[in-house]
């Protein structure tokens, strides 16, 4: 199992103790997220955040085996993250999305690319795999934003772009293994925040709804 180490940029944008700022924002954004659930105004989907608990620790044992340095702390908040509010959405019964057909298959196609990236040894592949695993895994979230965007609460999502772009400025090499994990989180993260803060699910369909009334 690898994940390739294509050298790239040499010497951080920002100092690399910034991920430390990255991570108290990730922990002020669960606890904001927490609370909510625990209230139960927001509902997490528990096949997104469980998967993407899974998927933030392994990354952070393969950035500690390439010796990415700090920034695998912030991945390290990825996986934590999640698992605290998949354990908060057990302390409310209503605090929690109802897991459907979608969410079920999500959950399975994900698992199976994380069973892949561990058996393969091919490190494109292998990170490919992974990738492809984590952005499975938030199509659940990514839906229900669209549909219902007031059972999520935003400031996690929005604070999760700032941490993977503070993640990405310390990387003293940009490694592949090392940038791509938070990449990718930090495109999903903003594409969830967009739907969830301009409300765009509800907006094209009363749109819709608009168009197909009868005058009158």
């Amino acid at each position: 199992m690898g994940i390739a180490r294509e050298r790239g940029q040499t010497g951080a944008v920002i100092d690399p103790r910034f991920v430390y700022l990255a991570a108290a924002l990730s922990l002020y954004g669960v606890f904001d997220y927490v609370r909510a659930t625990l209230a139960g105004t927001t509902l997490p989907n528990r096949v997104s955040w469980g998967l993407w608990g899974v998927e933030g620790v392994l990354a952070f044992f393969v950035e500690v085996q390439q010796h990415v340095g700090p920034a695998a702390i912030m991945t390290l908040m990825f996986g934590l993250v999640p698992l605290i509010i998949v354990a908060a959405s057990f302390r409310h019964h209503h605090g929690v999305w109802k897991i459907g057909r979608f969410d079920i298959v999500c959950g399975v196609i994900s698992l199976a690319g994380i069973v892949f990236w561990g058996l393969v040894n091919q490190s494109t592949v292998a990170l490919i795999s992974f990738i492809t695993a984590d952005q499975v895994a938030a199509l659940p979230t990514v839906r229900k934003a669209w549909l219902a965007p007031e059972t999520e609460s935003p400031k996690v999502f929005v604070l999760g772009v700032v941490n993977c772009a503070i993640t990405l400025m310390t990387l003293r090499h940009f490694t592949t293994g090392g940038a791509v994990f938070p990449g990718a989180i930090l495109v999903c993260d903003l594409l969830i925040s967009v739907l969830v803060i301009g409300r765009l699910g509800p907006k094209s369909r009363d749109a819709r709804a608009h168009v197909v009334a009868p005058a009158g």
